[in-house]
């Protein structure tokens, strides 16, 4: 009998009393779970429903662009320069199953699927990007902000039906020196090519958030609540 990894510790922010959506945000190479936290009260509109905001902790692995440093990863990172191979699809994978238990967890919560959005920043929003892809039902939408589409190749060929009804926010800066700018565009033209339909954000920015941004994500995390 397989035993099911533990869930990933994480923080938790409820807007209101009973929420009836969950967001579930993913951060960045080296970051922790607080890394967004200070983006509610920013983000958050007077009109949307109560919300659950989960921010979870990636585990601490060796990242081997850092010299094999132990610092919290979504997946290592063997080759910083080709983005096509930088992600370990070991780690990817795993990832990616500790990120579908977190949802499994909203649904035993009485929050279904449909009504989770699932956002990542660049090593968290890969592993978005690679959990919308493969999910058997969809998701209330997708996130993803200064990433890329890793392991493009495979998540191609395992993209399912129901990945191609979830809505998408992609974001990215165009001075920006971790995810260039082109990578961001070409993951964005190749999950069109999937049939998806990313609503595309582009910044005078390097590898961050701005200001801007988050407004223009909350007018379209207004139009999912709405729908």
């Amino acid at each position: 009998m397989t035993t099911a990894a533990p869930l990933l510790d994480a923080i938790e922010h409820e807007t209101g009393p009973a929420p009836s959506w969950s967001v579930l945000w993913l951060h960045g190479l080296g970051a922790d779970g607080n890394d967004f936290v200070p983006i509610v009260p920013e983000l958050r509109r007077a009109d949307w429903p109560a919300l659950r905001f989960v921010f979870p902790h990636a585990p601490v692995r060796p990242v081997t662009i850092n010299n094999g440093v132990r610092m919290r990863a979504w997946y290592d990172i063997r080759d910083f320069s080709d983005l096509n191979n930088r992600a370990d699809e070991t780690g990817v994978d795993e990832s990616v199953t500790q990120v579908e238990a977190l949802i499994a967890r909203e649904a035993q919560r009485g929050i279904a699927a449909e009504r989770v959005l699932l956002a990542g920043f660049s090593q968290g929003g890969a592993i978005a990007l690679a959990t919308g892809l493969r999910r058997p039902t969809p998701l209330g939408g997708l996130i993803a902000l200064s990433t890329y589409l890793p392991m493009p190749q495979r998540l191609v060929g395992e993209a399912t039906p129901a990945s191609r009804k979830q809505p998408l926010f992609m974001a990215h800066g165009q001075y920006d020196p971790v995810v260039p700018y082109a990578a961001g565009m070409a993951s964005a033209a190749k999950l069109r090519e999937l049939g998806l339909t990313p609503d595309w954000h582009a910044y005078p920015m390097a590898h961050q958030v701005c200001a801007e941004q988050i407004r223009d994500l909350g007018d379209w995390m207004s139009r999912r609540f709405a729908a």
